[in-house]
């Protein structure tokens, strides 16, 4: 406990130092919106090291989120007086506030999906929000946005009764795709494209899938499958003979 306690105070020092006087022109030149396109590609960066389950790569790109994290409550202490330490502070409160299970005597959460409606429930009342959907950044992938405005409704008992009734209505929205795709209006046409998309992300929700995990892997899929064919495509092929190499790569 000692050695990761030197370790995180050191880390502090080392960002002061280089917030610093004397420090490093390109860190002392950040703000916490230039730092944002650095916080959105570290997240990926250590998402792509978990799903190559690449050990050492996800220690590097923990450390490097967490750099983030330290950066900006540096900077919000120069600017606000307040910083890690606040940060730490709110986020061990809100740890005890939304396990009362585990540190008081509140002992009816027990199932995940318990502690889920009661988080949810709690938060709607912590932050006076007049909708359970508020909350949700806009900025997230927007499967990743579907994905949880359906968690969130089902919290309060909105859902589909099983995988029929969702796969009924896929097949709705993809009928309705098909129709504006041959009327030619195409603002009508991407709506129900958006629709066609939220009903699928619903069905892998579910299913206990993440969409937007799940369409990571199939562009994995695509480029590994791509490359195969790639070099001869440059021969003007017919898109028939396009179409029986592409078959090939798949099986």
């Amino acid at each position: 406990m000692f050695q990761l306690q030197k370790q995180f105070i050191r880390l502090i020092k080392i960002m002061e130092r280089l917030r610093g006087k004397n420090g490093c022109p390109w860190d002392r030149k950040q703000t916490q919106k230039s730092l944002l396109p650095y916080l959105l590609e570290e997240t990926y960066e250590l998402i792509e090291a978990i799903n190559k389950k690449d050990v050492k790569l996800i220690i590097e790109e923990l450390g490097d989120l967490l750099l983030q994290v330290v950066f900006h409550a540096q900077i919000l202490k120069e600017k606000k007086g307040v910083g890690i330490k606040e940060v730490i502070k709110c986020l061990n409160n809100k740890l005890i506030q939304r396990h009362p299970h585990v540190f008081s005597d509140k002992k009816d959460l027990y199932k995940d999906y318990h502690v889920r409606e009661f988080w949810e429930k709690h938060k709607k009342e912590i932050k006076k929000r007049e909708s359970i959907l508020e909350g949700i950044p806009v900025a997230l992938p927007s499967l990743l946005r579907a994905r949880r405005l359906i968690s969130k409704a089902t919290t309060l008992g909105f859902r589909w009764n099983d995988n029929g009734t969702i796969i009924k209505k896929i097949r709705e929205e993809l009928k309705e795709v098909v129709k504006e795709l041959k009327l030619r209006r195409k603002k009508k046409f991407e709506e129900e494209i958006g629709d066609l998309l939220f009903a699928i992300t619903a069905l892998a929700y579910y299913n206990k899938i993440n969409a937007e995990n799940a369409l990571y892997k199939a562009n994995n899929k695509f480029i590994k499958r791509f490359k195969k064919i790639e070099k001869l495509l440059n021969n003007n092929l017919p898109p028939k003979k396009i179409l029986q190499l592409w078959n090939k790569t798949k099986s």
